[in-house]
């Protein structure tokens, strides 16, 4: 049977595939199985992995979710499934960049959405389309969408039902990065490899801190940064090292 979501390590990055090109890579309760899986063994994985990048094969990220399986019913593991997939995909100590090419739909807005980075191919097509089918947000999307690019675009988009295209996207604030559609892969590599050369550590102790005090009054989050903040990496003296050794054979 063929798996419903791919991964691939290379060089400290893990690349999840959605993996049902030919359905555009609907999302159905047995593809979230899949993902919810690997979510929870990368979670156990931030020593080997330090960075996540989740992606769709073939056309597209996805279409969104699987209307046949809506209108057949669906049978979930456990009551608001999908929701707490996404969530743990969130919440994951490693950054997620979640790289959207073509369709990105509704239920896919809101899997992307849990990305910490959004990037996107020029050609990317974004839009929630929920109101079109008389449905309504339970998967995030009316608390992260709201946070990234302002509650009333938020309401433009999710009134509207229109699609945004990549350099859209990237213009409100929704895509962090658009780059050509030619460019995509190669973009996307020398991101990684940028975000992976710097501390480990740092990049899951400043998500951890930027996920706590989201929300919190100014004052209150300057006292948890400077007394619950994690302070210095295991790394810290090495990479000092490295920079005062590369500095003095400069000079």
């Amino acid at each position: 049977m063929t798996a419903l979501v791919l991964r691939h390590d290379q060089a400290g990055a893990v690349t999840l595939t959605l993996n049902r090109p030919d359905k555009l890579n609907a999302l159905n309760v047995a593809l979230f199985e899949e993902l919810d899986a690997h979510v929870a063994a990368l979670a156990q994985q931030t020593g080997e992995v330090g960075l996540v990048i989740l992606r769709g094969a073939g056309k597209c990220f996805s279409a969104g979710h699987d209307l046949s399986d809506i209108a057949t019913g669906e049978k979930l593991p456990r009551p608001h499934f999908q929701a707490s997939v996404i969530e743990r995909l969130a919440n994951l100590p490693q950054p997620v960049i979640t790289a959207v090419h073509g369709h990105c739909y509704t239920g896919a807005l809101e899997l992307a959405l849990a990305g910490d980075i959004i990037f996107a191919a020029e050609g990317a097509r974004f839009g929630d389309t929920h109101a079109k089918w008389a449905l309504t947000p339970v998967w995030g999307l009316s608390q992260r969408l709201p946070r990234r690019i302002g509650t009333y675009k938020a309401r433009e988009m999710m009134f509207t039902c229109r699609t945004w295209g990549g350099r859209e996207a990237e213009r409100i604030g929704l895509a962090n990065i658009c780059v050509a559609d030619d460019e995509f892969d190669a973009a996307l590599s020398a991101l990684s490899a940028q975000i992976l050369a710097n501390s480990w550590f740092s990049h899951r102790a400043n998500k951890r801190l930027l996920r706590d005090t989201d929300g919190l009054p100014l004052d209150a989050g300057l006292s948890h940064e400077i007394h619950r903040g994690e302070g210095r990496g295991p790394d810290m003296a090495e990479r000092i090292a490295a920079f005062s050794n590369k500095t003095a054979k400069v000079k």
